[in-house]
């Protein structure tokens, strides 16, 4: 997939597809849209403030600093376990199977 525009718009509706009180890692969206976790980071850095992007962490549930005060009232309301400045991903993982299922269908309309 060489579209920039189509990368972007993959992956923030990949990250709709991530259920309500469950978070996934850079890399589990970038294994999903055929990216690389840096580049999904990117992407939400840029564009991801209209997606629930409090739900796509790094691997060991971490966020940019700044984002940490906004992210743990958001996993709060979600109920996401929180120890300290980042969420415990091990027990909020979505799973991975249905979500590449929910991005199957959310992406049908652009391949």
């Amino acid at each position: 997939m060489t579209d920039p525009l189509e990368v972007i718009e993959r992956v923030l509706r990949a990250v709709e597809q991530v259920p309500h009180g469950h978070v996934v890692s850079y890399g589990d969206i970038a294994a999903l849209v055929e990216t690389s976790p840096r580049r999904v980071g990117a992407i939400m850095g840029e564009w991801g403030g209209e997606v629930a992007w409090w739900r796509v962490t790094s691997a060991a549930g971490r966020l940019p600093e700044p984002l940490v005060p906004l992210a743990r009232k958001q996993w709060q309301r979600e109920g996401i376990p929180v120890d300290g400045d980042h969420c415990v991903i091990s027990r909020c993982r979505a799973d991975l199977t249905r979500l590449a299922a929910d991005y199957a269908d959310a992406v049908e309309d652009l391949s």
